[in-house]
């Protein structure tokens, strides 16, 4: 059964690094991310990176494979959070998991 006739969902992810910074970025991934995903079961389905047109050197571009939109859901939860910048307060904020699993 092909994954269309399972009724899979493509998740289209696409990053523009700051110049430069590709390298970094994919070295992230593949050092860090990857093993994050495996241990919660996220399926990676393709990476790529941009040879030709806009942001041609900054560019990187993946697919995440998931069963269903609950899937997708329960699975990205138990993702940790990294620290991100609140806009509006100018401060950071931690995001936290709501994964039984991260509150222990």
């Amino acid at each position: 059964m092909t994954p269309l006739e399972k009724g899979m969902i493509y998740e289209l992810r696409i990053y523009d690094a700051m110049p430069g910074r590709r390298r970094a970025l994919l070295s992230r991934f593949q050092n860090h991310t990857l093993q994050i995903w495996e241990k919660h079961g996220i399926c990676q389905a393709g990476f790529w990176t941009t040879l030709i047109g806009e942001n041609q050197s900054n560019r990187l571009t993946y697919l995440l494979a998931w069963d269903s939109m609950a899937e997708r859901q329960e699975r990205s939860l138990c993702i940790p959070r990294r620290p991100r910048m609140d806009r509006d307060q100018g401060r950071n904020r931690e995001g936290r998991s709501t994964c039984a699993e991260h509150q222990q």
